[in-house]
């Protein structure tokens, strides 16, 4: 029995909280021992203790843009060395044998690795690209503070290894799988369409982190290019922000009660019927405006049928075949990007074409069963 640790970026259930869930809840329990520990109590933790998956909560600080001052490291430290305490007696108590760390906001685990010696796997799901002296400390550690990188997709490794002299030997690339039995165009819409008073429309859907990378702004300048052409039709997102940056749902919001059509647009902050959520979408946008590694949600609408429509951005480009089962259009056109939303809108035959190209595409490559086979596999590997 392999004793495994997992810490986490947080508790809600946006992508690398979503593979993590599905990491825990299929992975072979007489081979593997999880113990989970979060920094805050939220969805992830109601949904593990579904599971009879038993998890602790230590509060531990996630490395945010708002620790990058002289006050915020001095914040960071003390909270870090505090918790990090916790985490060792935690680690020699129950015997770890591997740490898997769930993102590259999470050092406690880089810290346990240099203490304890326990074996250390990094998860990484995001592409950081500034402020530049973060990323070079950040890539160091990375690599001197585990035994194993693993990276969600062939975008991140190259991130990684772009201007370096690391050892790519260092990073195990293994992409998201979703549960095809959870997302399925099968999942019930009748209760979301009541809520949101949809009749007969055709919906475009935005479901992801508010935040400054995945161009929500984008979504609403397209969506109202594809409402001036169009009658039956709305736009959904849906969504939150990080604690303490609430301020972004504001200026969203600003943004689009500002539209001539405002009355057009559905705004439903965080949801915990994702499955449904999808289901109810006609046509799924993701024009991330910077690096997006490998989007969940992506994955999620392919496993619903939906076509999805996005910029050429990071992990997406490993995920869409482009022309067959969505579109991949140029990071910041527009242009193209609203053509090809309302070329969906308009053609529900290609709709339906496309979806069911993407939902073979999940089977083939990444269903759930294939993931955590490949993440067993890891695990062994390294021990």
């Amino acid at each position: 029995m392999i004793n495994i640790l997992y810490l986490n970026v947080g508790a809600e259930l946006y992508g690398a909280d979503v593979i993590l869930l599905e990491i825990l809840k299929n992975i072979d329990k007489s081979k593997f021992k999880p113990y989970v520990i979060l920094p805050n109590d939220g969805p992830l933790v109601k949904e593990l203790e579904k599971q009879n998956i038993e998890v602790k909560i230590i509060r531990y600080p996630i490395l945010r843009r708002k620790y990058f001052n002289i006050k915020g490291i001095i914040e960071y430290t003390s909270q870090f060395l505090k918790s990090s305490k916790i985490l060792l007696k935690f680690c020699v108590d129950n015997n770890i044998d591997l740490i898997h760390s769930n993102t590259s906001a999470v050092l406690e685990g880089a810290y346990i690795y240099k203490k304890l010696r326990i074996k250390h796997i990094w998860h990484v799901h995001e592409m950081i690209s500034k402020p530049k002296i973060f990323c070079k400390v950040m890539n160091v550690l990375l690599f001197r503070r585990c035994d194993e990188i693993l990276t969600v997709s062939n975008a991140v490794k190259t991130h990684l290894l772009k201007g370096t002299k690391n050892d790519p030997s260092k990073i195990k690339v293994i992409h998201n799988g979703i549960d095809l039995k959870v997302f399925s165009k099968q999942n019930d819409t009748n209760y979301l369409k009541k809520e949101f008073n949809i009749k007969n429309e055709c919906i475009i859907g935005f479901v992801g982190r508010i935040n400054a990378i995945k161009g929500q702004e984008e979504f609403v300048m397209a969506a109202e290019n594809v409402f001036k052409n169009t009658k039956n039709t709305k736009a959904i997102i849906v969504g939150s922000a990080f604690e303490g940056q609430e301020w972004r749902v504001e200026e969203l919001l600003k943004k689009i009660n500002n539209s001539r059509y405002k009355d057009r647009f559905i705004f439903t902050g965080y949801r915990n019927d994702a499955p449904n959520i999808q289901n109810l979408i006609d046509v799924f946008v993701l024009p991330s405006i910077e690096y997006d590694s490998f989007p969940t949600v992506v994955l999620e609408a392919m496993a619903c049928s939906k076509p999805v429509v996005a910029y050429r951005c990071g992990g997406v480009v490993e995920m869409i075949n482009n022309g067959k089962s969505g579109f991949v259009v140029e990071q910041n056109d527009l242009k193209s990007l609203s053509e090809c939303i309302e070329k969906l809108v308009n053609d529900e035959e290609l709709r339906k074409k496309m979806g069911n190209r993407g939902r073979r595409i999940m089977q083939e490559k990444f269903s759930v069963n294939g993931y955590i086979s490949r993440i067993e596999k890891l695990y062994l590997n390294i021990m």
